[in-house]
């Protein structure tokens, strides 16, 4: 096991490697921007180093400064945690070069899954279904013009190096379709430093749904079951669940049955998300690959009894998959979690600034992930999470009226938070009845 662990990331997350870490016995080292100088995971972590000013280009993104603080405090193993570095090949090959372990997949498999059009092709290879599309990125309007006749209209158009919805366009018909190619590029290669782009089938009201992987070193592959991800914003989650009240238990086996033969053919290690897409009649089709621990891991913890952090740490120190969690993997129960963030529950503007009262909730089957703290500040720099609730109960019933009393139980003063969305969200018959799709929140009100 590693002795020290340096972790690349700041907020929620970092306190929650932390939480790990303590656990496994290893010490921790905090990296932290000019604006989190008070944040819970400098306090909590063993030592902490200061890697430059605010703005994440010149601190959490600061590649140098990141690995000059590993090498400093003797680190020999780095966690990202979910964005910033997480899903950078190239920051993954520093740090083997540094001789520091990389806690992730190898940098080939991270750069691989990362073009979402070599990963589709890959899994479309191992036989897990995809979308009609483009076999590789689209090169010019004539052959996506190609394409979309043969697919049929509507069809969407995606960044190949990128995701939450940046360089993404839907197109409707032919006229729409050159101008769309366009913006999607320029926006592609302003948010990815690459402009390509590849073509799929659109689907109108989808149900996002992933599957979360664990493999080792020894070849080893494991699938946790799936998490319900479809009520989202701009493309970005809102609330999570596991599992899925769409996916059945034999939908479950057959397709992790699939999905770890074609993670082990493309030598996948450590935790991953594959995520699919499911169109009315539930059929699934892969979208892509997160190369990385996502937000929404603990619903999956809660129902499997697995922690994948300590597994993702564990891994990385060379262990088997059979010696860190029980085989085969049962789902136990239903776990929701909800993302408070700090924004306007209805303009979704952000909101920062300091924190003047706190109450987070507990009793039976509540668990919040957070660093917020009374007096505490959330800066105006980065994401807007300010905390995951999330809890578990025996049926999705039960894990819905936990969520509602743990939801008014939660009290952040100071700030605007998505509480009450989140309360409007549970208290939904559509919500109740597992009618879900990723247009959801267009149907609250109604």
């Amino acid at each position: 096991m590693f002795q020290k662990i340096l972790i690349a990331n700041r907020g929620e997350i970092a306190v929650r490697i932390i939480c790990a870490c303590k656990e496994l016995g290893v010490r921790t080292v905090a990296v932290y921007s000019e604006a989190d100088r008070h944040s819970l995971h400098v306090r909590f972590a063993d030592e902490a180093v200061c890697i430059g000013p605010a703005k994440s280009a010149r601190s959490y993104l600061d590649m140098p400064a990141v690995i000059s603080a590993a090498e400093i405090t003797n680190a020999s193993a780095l966690h990202p945690g979910y964005g910033f570095l997480s899903e950078n090949a190239d920051f993954a090959e520093v740090c083997e070069a540094s001789g520091i372990a990389f806690i992730g997949p190898r940098p080939d498999v991270i750069r691989r899954m990362g073009l979402k059009q070599l990963a589709r092709a890959e899994m479309k290879a191992a036989g897990i279904p995809v979308l009609p599309g483009s076999d590789d990125v689209v090169k010019d309007a004539d052959q996506a013009a190609a394409l979309a006749d043969d697919i049929g209209y509507p069809v969407i158009l995606k960044a190949a190096a990128g995701g939450g919805g940046r360089g993404m366009r839907i197109v409707r018909s032919r006229q729409e379709l050159e101008p769309n190619l366009a913006q999607a590029r320029q926006e592609a290669e302003l948010a990815f430093s690459c402009g390509d782009v590849y073509l799929e089938k659109f689907i109108a009201a989808p149900r996002h749904i992933e599957f979360q992987v664990l493999g080792d070193d020894h070849g080893n592959v494991e699938i946790l079951g799936e998490r319900e991800c479809s009520i989202q914003r701009r493309h970005q989650k809102l609330v999570e669940e596991a599992p899925s009240p769409a996916v059945g238990s034999e939908l479950r086996r057959d397709l992790s049955a699939c999905l770890r033969k074609a993670m082990k053919a493309v030598g996948y290690t450590n935790a991953g998300t594959v995520e699919f897409l499911m169109d009315e009649t539930g059929r699934l089709y892969f979208i892509e690959v997160n190369a990385r621990i996502q937000v929404e891991h603990p619903v999956t913890e809660l129902v499997t009894g697995v922690d994948l952090v300590k597994a993702q740490i564990r891994i990385a120190a060379g262990e088997k998959l059979n010696d860190i969690i029980p085989e085969p993997v049962a789902i136990r129960g239903h776990a929701i979690e909800c993302r408070i963030n700090a924004e306007h529950p209805e303009t979704f503007v952000p909101s920062p600034g300091q924190i003047s009262g706190l109450n987070l909730p507990g009793g039976p089957g509540v668990r919040v992930d957070t660093a917020v703290y009374t007096h505490g500040v959330i800066p105006p720099y980065y994401d807007s999470l300010a905390a995951k609730l999330i809890v578990h109960g025996r049926t999705r019933a039960e894990a819905i009226e936990r969520m509602r009393r743990a939801l008014d139980m939660f009290v952040i003063e100071g700030i605007h938070t998505t509480i009450p969305l989140h309360q409007k969200i549970m208290a939904h018959p559509r919500f109740h009845s597992g009618r879900l799709d990723t247009h959801f929140l267009e149907h609250l009100d109604g």
